[in-house]
């Protein structure tokens, strides 16, 4: 992990009935924060990182296992086609 910016302290500050943290500008400029964040809790400490789009990181993930000679997961390899995925999927 690269730190740019050593630990700032920070309050909780009361919003209604929720408690929130003022986030340094420089702190979600450099990990790239937009308007939506995901929460969680890992080993007792809250991560907070800039929403995933879905299935993001899926190409590399798959251009890796082909680079390794690996097969895809049967959930994906074994996956029923829908009639949504014929009449609206369309791979690009």
């Amino acid at each position: 992990m690269i730190t740019l910016m050593p630990p700032v302290p920070a309050k909780l500050v009361a919003i209604g009935n929720s408690r929130g943290v003022r986030i340094p500008k420089a702190m979600i400029e450099q990990i790239g924060l937009g308007e939506e964040v995901e929460l969680e809790v890992v080993d007792g400490t809250i991560v907070i990182r800039r929403k995933r789009r879905p299935r993001e990181g899926w190409a590399e993930a798959a251009k890796l296992l082909a680079e390794r000679g690996e097969e895809l997961p049967p959930e994906i390899t074994e996956m029923t086609e829908t009639e949504w995925m014929r009449d609206h999927w369309r791979w690009e």
